[in-house]
């Protein structure tokens, strides 16, 4: 126990003061019993709390390993010596001028950097001076204070990148108008884009000034939250609206008066606690931890914003912070270095909690033993992992996020998480995260929403902070803190656990005021250039891009917009918002359009319309579908073609029907165009590369709705939060057909690189014969959707002349097709034109299939990329 000036923590002889007798913790008798977070089984595992496991079949099942135990030191309350000399550390309180004159109550809440007026001009000698508000007596980050959980050594051995990072100068904004040149168009709202780019420069320019640059900025978790150096652990909280603050937690007792922290004119509250006498930490690792304040509001309880990890223990509602710094021999070492970006990104879409066969919660553990190993067997060069940030609703995706800076405990440990991108590193695998920086939770029990108590804080106040139909809040843009926390998060995950990258979710509902909400996007620049874009939410879309780039220029960023904002995929010194890539979202839409109607209706230009429907210079990810579409209330594609035939006839030892051929011919045909036409990048969700069965239901109780009315659950069950792995890899069903194709799909384009080739040309596409027909690169693809017609010695148009062989076959027998076509035939050109192409070759064209053909320029090998354990081979050859 100790007693405490504001701001500081004294030493002191353990009390008998009772926390509950006052009404301030009527849990403090549980809340003292030491959680046992992680425990590691090598025969069985599992993950206990608190003396209590989740078995298989429990209300919350785990599959976890881990070795080591984190326990809280709650053992002896008054490991401070009364005898130890008191060190106060100094309060962060210097008064810099920032932006200009400021009210003393506006500089409380915060900077704003929404208006104009209020930003630094960039030829004004009267501009930001002083010191950082919060570092200016922070000890040099470098040399004496590291983030929560990282420690010198670690910095020595695994961390040699992030040194050489620091300090370094992101490039100065361009000129920002080759956009022009790009896209003639965008001509026409110069003012505005002038406008936009002049706020980015300007916002620029004040991070400059104000903090020592945006690479000194984005390392916000090295100011806030729990800071530990030499002498020990210093705490600090932006909470504008509260009127006091006390740390609380298992190292105190949760006592509110043994650790009052202070607070400087901007809103930030701070507290210093020193190291034991014996040089260990105030706080033990593994220790739960929150921060109590006195709001507007009424008391409150809250998790730390910036908090790198936590925890619901079992039989508990809210979760609890922990203080996450465990000794050396437990911290991972990365071993292996970033990937090289490739040049055709071919992305598995996966989570980690429900990656097991099993149902149950899967672990960081199991993921990289086992499902890294298929991505990389499977083909593709890089896992997108969602639900990473922390989110105490487990059924939102991992959408809804309530602690930005810590990895879901779900999984296992930040350092477990650590092992897995390693080991995808190690398998030459970029690991994307899921990031959301679009909205956060409403949770006000264990997120940021009402973290001081005000409806404001980190979000806009009113209806502009809240989008009712995510039923979550809505961040403001404009604010310096804000700007601070989300830059910070995002290099917090790519420089402390090496992430290769974001994609960024919900990047519609940022860019505009009705977040795309009964909205139909037709195309009319109008539409994206107006009073209705958020401005200042694009101009954080370009800070991130910037900063991302500027300091870890492999790192690749996807931002998930359905409106085709123009110039979104442009450079940032061209003028654009500066992602790598878009998802190309209308995609998915068109295929489960087109799927509701009989083969009869479709329409060969329709289709070819959506997937090359892309704009000039933007790279898009193509897919055919995402977790959208495998959530419980839509369906797969596989669904939408064979339905509830799927659970009787997939097995080889029966009868197929005509609902199965047909689907599982249409399935591997709708996957190959869209990866043939749709983009420079290919996204697929795990399972559905082999039509997975079931779609995905979250576990969840019956939900009653205000009007009485009830929605049910499914009594908690995992049955259906799972993918079943073991039927994509069964060579006695129809799925391991499909999953073989789509591993001959990723092979294939691995080999030719065919999604980032210049050379793209449709050269038809039929209504009459169902036939699609194009060239990319040295390939040339011919579909033919037809449900009856085959076609021979059909002819089909190309640009080079000489030997083609077939590469890719959907109807090979491998992936369940009928071996209507010779692997082993060559196709020779003649001279004439066809199709508007200067050459041509017949070839058998069967219903239902998809071949690709390649120019050979050399005798060609087969290459067998199928399992040892399956005679047949995959219909690639080297040419």
């Amino acid at each position: 126990m100790v007693y405490t000036l504001s701001g500081a923590r004294l030493p002191g002889v353990p009390s008998a003061y009772n926390l509950g007798s006052n009404g301030w913790n009527s849990r403090a008798a549980d809340r003292t019993a030491r959680v046992s977070l992680i425990v590691k089984n090598k025969s069985n595992s599992r993950k206990i709390f608190a003396g209590k496991s989740y078995e298989s079949g429990s209300q919350s099942s785990m599959a976890t390993t881990s070795e080591k135990v984190l326990i809280p030191g709650t053992e002896n309350d008054d490991h401070l010596s009364p005898t130890e000399e008191l060190e106060v550390h100094e309060t962060v309180s210097d008064n810099p001028k920032i932006l200009g004159d400021i009210e003393s109550s506006e500089t409380k809440h915060g900077l704003k950097v929404d208006d104009q007026e209020n930003i630094i001009e960039l030829n004004s000698s009267e501009v930001i001076t002083g010191e950082d508000p919060v570092s200016a007596q922070l000890p040099d980050a470098d040399v004496e204070a590291k983030a929560e959980g990282t420690s010198d050594s670690t910095y020595e051995t695994t961390s040699n990148a992030s040194m050489r990072i620091r300090g370094k100068i992101i490039p100065p904004p361009g000129s920002g108008q080759r956009i022009y040149e790009i896209d003639p168009m965008l001509s026409n709202h110069r003012q505005h884009l002038d406008y936009r780019y002049d706020q980015y420069r300007k916002l620029r320019a004040a991070i400059d000034k104000s903090e020592g640059g945006l690479e000194v900025f984005s390392r916000g978790y090295e100011k806030f939250g729990f800071v530990r150096s030499e002498t020990g652990i210093t705490y600090r909280e932006w909470a504008p609206g509260a009127k006091s603050a006390a740390l609380i937690g298992d190292f105190n007792n949760w006592n509110p008066i043994a650790d009052v922290m202070a607070c400087n004119e901007f809103g930030v509250w701070e507290i210093f606690l020193p190291s034991n006498a014996d040089g260990s930490p105030a706080i033990p690792h593994g220790s739960r931890v929150k921060i109590r304040m006195d709001t507007p509001s009424g008391m409150k309880d809250s998790i730390p914003a910036w908090i790198k990890f936590s925890v619901q223990a079992p039989g508990e509602i809210p979760f609890n912070g922990i203080y996450y710094d465990p000794p050396e021999e437990e911290k991972h070492v990365f071993e292996h270095p970033r990937p090289i970006k490739p040049k055709s990104l071919r992305i598995y879409e996966s989570h980690v909690g429900m990656s097991s066969k099993d149902p149950v919660i899967n672990t960081y553990v199991n993921f990289r033993d086992e499902v890294l190993p298929r991505i990389k067997k499977l083909g593709y060069n890089a896992v997108q992992i969602m639900a990473i940030q922390e989110h105490s609703y487990y059924a939102s995706f991992g959408y809804h996020v309530t602690n930005f800076f810590a990895p879901s405990s779900r999984f296992g440990t930040p350092d477990e998480l650590k092992s897995l991108i390693d080991r995808a590193h190690e398998l030459g695998l970029l690991v994307l995260m899921d990031i959301v920086h679009s909205h956060a939770s409403n949770n006000t029990l264990d997120g940021l929403n009402m973290f001081d108590g005000t409806d404001t804080c980190y979000f806009h106040s009113g209806s502009r902070g809240y989008h009712w139909v995510w039923d979550s809040r809505l961040f403001n843009y404009g604010q310096w803190e804000v700007l601070r926390f989300l830059l910070s998060n995002a290099r917090w995950w790519l420089d402390e656990y090496k992430f290769d990258g974001f994609r960024f979710d919900g990047v519609t509902s940022m860019m505009y005021t009705h977040h795309g909400l009964e909205v139909a996007f037709t195309g009319n620049y109008n539409e994206y250039f107006g009073f209705a874009t958020d401005v200042d939410a694009v101009v954080y879309l370009m800070l991130v891009n910037d900063m991302i780039h500027g300091l870890f220029p492999e790192a690749l960023t996807i931002g998930e917009d359905v409106s085709g904002m123009p110039a979104f995929c442009i450079p940032l010194e061209d003028g654009g918002i500066g992602f790598d890539y878009r998802l190309h979202m209308a995609i998915a839409d068109k295929w489960i359009e087109t799927l509701k109607k009989r083969d009869e209706d479709w329409k060969m230009g329709d289709i070819i319309h959506t997937l090359t429907n892309r704009r000039w210079k933007e790279k898009c990810v193509s897919y055919a579908e995402s977790h959208d579409q495998a959530l419980v209330g839509d369906k797969t594609i596989a669904f939408w073609l064979m339905d509830k035939d799927m659970y009787d006839f997939m097995a080889l030892d029966r009868p197929s029907t005509p609902v199965i051929d047909r689907g599982i011919a249409l399935h591997k045909m709708i996957r190959l165009i869209t990866m043939g036409l749709g983009g420079e990048g290919y996204l697929n969700f795990m399972g559905n590369e082999f039509g997975h069965p079931e779609w995905i239901d979250f576990p969840r109780a019956d939900q009653h709705l205000p009007d009485g009315k009830v929605i049910p659950g499914n009594g908690f069950s995992y049955d259906k939060c799972r993918r079943r792995f073991d039927l994509g890899d069964a060579d006695y069903l129809r799925y391991r057909g499909l999953q073989e194709f789509d591993r001959a799909m990723q092979h294939l384009e691995e080999r030719y690189g065919f999604m980032t080739s210049e050379h793209q040309y449709i050269s038809k596409k039929d209504e009459g014969d169902r036939i699609i027909v194009f060239e990319r690169g040295d390939l040339v693809f011919v579909f033919n959707f037809h449900w009856s017609s085959s076609y021979s010695d059909y002819r089909v148009g190309c640009l080079k002349p000489g030997k083609y062989k077939v590469v890719l076959d959907s109807d090979h027998s491998l992936f369940g097709g009928f071996n209507r076509i010779s692997n082993n035939a060559e196709y020779f050109t003649f001279e004439g034109w066809h199709d508007d192409r200067p050459r041509s070759f017949l070839v058998y064209a069967p219903s239902r299939t998809a071949v690709v053909y390649a120019l050979v320029t050399d005798e060609p090998e087969p290459v067998d990329v199928a399992d040892a354990d399956f005679d047949a081979e995959i219909s690639i050859v080297e040419v």
